[in-house]
C-alpha cells in the first residue's frame, strides 16, 4: 500500500522548522498541496517572520511540489479563518489539517506568571481548537476531513515546570474524543500525535547523540499515516525514534458501595478493589461510563 494525498490540501501549522518542516515536506512529496503556515516567532512565542514558511515552501517547490507560506497566528481565530479561505480560494479545498504549532514558557508552577499560563493555552489549545474550528463546516459539506492534533509525553505523563504545556497537551486529547463523535458522520477523521523528536523546543535539553536519534523525520510517519485515507479514528499514538505505540484510556471495573456504607471510610477501605484493571472497560462516549452507573444502581435495587 502506497499512501498518497493526490488532489488533496493539507494545512500544516508550525511548519517552518522541525517536525512541522518534515509533516509538510513528505505530504507534499506524496502529493498533496501544502500551506506552510508558520507565525515565525521565537520558541517562547516573540517575534514573528514569514522567512522560515517561506524557506519551506521554496524546498517544497524545488522538488516539484506545490505549496504556499502562511504567517497567520493561531491563537487568532481570525487570523486561522483567513488562512483556511486562502487555501479554498487557491486549491478550493482543504482536506488536511495538522496541528503542530507549539512555543514554551517553562517555569515551576508556584513561580509562573499569568503571561506564561495564557501565552501557552493559546498556541497549544486555543489554537488547536482554532485551526480546527476554522476548517470544520468545510470539511462537512465536503465529507472528508482528516484532523491530526500534536499532544506530548508531558500532557500524558507530566513533566516538571510544564504545568501549563501539560495542560494544553492533555486539552487537545479531551478535543480530540468529542470531535471524533461530532465529525463521524461526515468521515472526519481525528488523531493525535505524541512525538518524541529533536527540535528548537528541545535542543538545550539533549546530548548531540540523542539529537541524531531523534530527527523529527522519524516521527513524520506516523503523522501522515494519522492523516490518511485508511487512518484510524480517536487514536493516540507516540513515536520517536524508531518506537510508535498506541495510548489507551481505560477505567477499572470499579466497585458498587451501598449507600448505607457509602462514605470515605469505605472508599478507603476498598481502594485497591477500586483499583483494580485486570478486566478494564475501554468506552469511547461519556454516556457509556454514565450507563455503567445507572446499571449497577439498578442491579443492587434489584
Amino acid at each position: 500500500m502506497t499512501i498518497r494525498f493526490d488532489d488533496q490540501v493539507a494545512i500544516v501549522t508550525g511548519a517552518g522548522n522541525g517536525l512541522g518542516r518534515s509533516h509538510a515536506m513528505e505530504l507534499a512529496r506524496r502529493g498533496a498541496k501544502v500551506v506552510v503556515n508558520d507565525f515565525g516567532g521565537a520558541r517562547d512565542g516573540s517575534g514573528g517572520s514569514l522567512t522560515p514558511a517561506g524557506e519551506v515552501v521554496r524546498a517544497i517547490e524545488a522538488e516539484g511540489g506545490e505549496a504556499m507560506a502562511n504567517g497567520a497566528n493561531v491563537a487568532s481565530i481570525d487570523e486561522t479563518g483567513q488562512m483556511v479561505a486562502d487555501a479554498v480560494a487557491k486549491w478550493g479545498r482543504v482536506d488536511v489539517l495538522i496541528n503542530n504549532a507549539g512555543i514554551l514558557r517553562d517555569r515551576s508552577f508556584g513561580k509562573m506568571s499569568d503571561a506564561e499560563w495564557d501565552a501557552v493555552i493559546a498556541v497549544h489549545l486555543t489554537g488547536s481548537a482554532n485551526c480546527a474550528r476554522s476548517v470544520w463546516n468545510q470539511m462537512k459539506e465536503q465529507g472528508y476531513g482528516r484532523i491530526l492534533m500534536t499532544t506530548s509525553t508531558s500532557g500524558v505523563y507530566g513533566n516538571f515546570g510544564q504545568a501549563n504545556y501539560g495542560a494544553a497537551k492533555m486539552g487537545v486529547i479531551g478535543m480530540m474524543n468529542t470531535l471524533c463523535i461530532e465529525g463521524m458522520k461526515s468521515n472526519i477523521r481525528i488523531n493525535c500525535l505524541a512525538p518524541t523528536a529533536a527540535t528548537r523546543m528541545t535542543e538545550d535539553i539533549m546530548t548531540e547523540e540523542m539529537l541524531a536519534a531523534l530527527d523529527p523525520k522519524h516521527v513524520t510517519p506516523a503523522a501522515v499515516y494519522l492523516v490518511s485515507r485508511d487512518a484510524p479514528n480517536r487514536t493516540v499514538m507516540f513515536a520517536g525514534g524508531g518506537t510508535f505505540s498506541k495510548l489507551e484510556i481505560r477505567e477499572s471495573k470499579g466497585v458498587f458501595i451501598s449507600e448505607d456504607e457509602r462514605n470515605a471510610d469505605s472508599v478507603a477501605a476498598r481502594f485497591e478493589a477500586i483499583s483494580d484493571m485486570s478486566a478494564p472497560d475501554h468506552f469511547t462516549h461519556g454516556n457509556e461510563h454514565i450507563a455503567k452507573v445507572l446499571t449497577n444502581t439498578q442491579k443492587a435495587a434489584s
